[in-house]
């Protein structure tokens, strides 16, 4: 499954292309299809929400785990998987944003590629930067709630 690090920005042009950061295409490389699986952020964040189709498959089975006649199935497999559009890279790697997902993130000019690890967002830069400024201190305290990796000398 593919893992992204780091933030990048970059320009978005009059007809909603933007290039995926070359880091990123490089870690979805080995996917099954040669783009993203993205899809509004559905939980009051203004953002786009974007991985691998590795990563949608492996939700897919968490969620088929669910009755698929129960509540909690309609609604996940309804605001991931019926909010989701397939971005194909062109030749030049960018992706083409619907019109829906500039409005819901508030996207023009610029796009901001955030990590998500396992994920990653699409931001407006200016939300983003006061969406980081407002989260600091709540990272540091969700942080402590981690247990430190092997090997890492702390305890």
């Amino acid at each position: 499954m593919a893992l992204f690090v780091g933030t990048f920005e970059n320009k978005v042009d009059k007809k909603g292309r933007v290039s995926v950061p070359a880091r990123f295409r490089a870690a979805l490389a080995d996917q099954s299809f040669n783009g993203i699986i993205a899809y509004p952020a559905f939980d009051g964040i203004p953002a786009i929400e974007a991985a691998g189709m590795a990563w949608l498959e492996e939700v897919s089975a968490r969620v088929n785990t669910l009755n698929p006649f129960s509540p909690a199935h309609r609604v996940l497999a309804t605001a991931l998987f019926g909010r989701s559009v397939q971005l194909p890279f062109d030749d030049e790697g960018r992706i083409m944003l619907p019109d829906e997902f500039l409005a819901h993130a508030a996207i023009r000019d610029r796009a901001k590629f955030v990590a998500q690890g396992t994920t990653f967002m699409i931001w407006n830069p200016e939300k983003f930067d006061a969406f980081a400024r407002k989260i600091a201190a709540e990272a540091a305290k969700e942080s402590a709630r981690l247990d430190a990796p092997p090997g890492s000398g702390r305890r």
